[in-house]
């Protein structure tokens, strides 16, 4: 469809369809507000899309994004380290700092384990979890992937590995709809099934 646009358009809209969730309408809507938009305005969104990537590191401690290494929650000493909640992506970090009920660390996996999908415990950051549980001061991790299949799978690999360590491991509550995503939950879900946590 694009190839009715001037070129430049064109690559703008074919561009944009590579962004999660945004088809080649949704592409083109974007791609003639962008276009109306004022030229500095325009400028401002390209210069914080390169910023937002040239800035923007991993945190060599729990793998969550930051602009430093390591970041403000591994660094503060308020935050308790013998507890470690483990989530599938950096957005699920924000949902559980949202709640403002958990105090403890956490260890991002990017992602969860699908065979179907070619994703196995070597492609996301398992190694990294185990190397931390094994310090001897977490006392606790918190398994608070997706309640879907790929993140049950995730947690059941995951507790396997982590119990013979000595290790207290808990799953998240069925607050959360099976099939939904933490980002999604609001506080209150979130609280409770935090709340509602149980050894696996």
């Amino acid at each position: 469809m694009s190839v009715y646009y001037p070129p430049p358009v064109a690559k703008l809209i074919e561009e944009l369809t590579k962004l999660p969730g945004i088809g080649p309408k949704t592409a083109q809507r974007l791609a003639f507000h962008v276009l109306a938009m004022p030229t500095e305005d325009v400028a401002m969104l390209a210069r914080a899309l390169v910023e937002a990537k040239e800035k923007t590191v991993y945190c060599s401690i729990c793998q969550n994004i930051s602009d430093r290494d390591p970041c403000p929650l591994c660094r503060g000493d308020e935050r308790d380290a013998s507890t470690i909640c483990v989530v599938q992506e950096p957005r699920d970090v924000v949902a559980m700092e949202r709640t403002r009920e958990y105090h403890g660390l956490y260890h991002v996996l990017h992602g969860a384990i699908s065979p179907l999908e070619g994703i196995g415990p070597d492609d996301i950051k398992v190694r990294e979890l185990l190397a931390r549980a094994g310090s001897g001061q977490v006392k606790e991790v918190i398994l608070a992937t997706n309640p879907n299949i790929e993140g049950e799978a995730t947690a059941m690999y995951l507790a396997r590995l982590l119990k013979p360590m000595g290790i207290k491991v808990t799953r998240i509550a069925r607050g959360l709809p099976v099939g939904g995503d933490l980002e999604y939950a609001d506080e209150v879900t979130l609280t409770k099934a935090l709340e509602g946590r149980r050894e696996i």
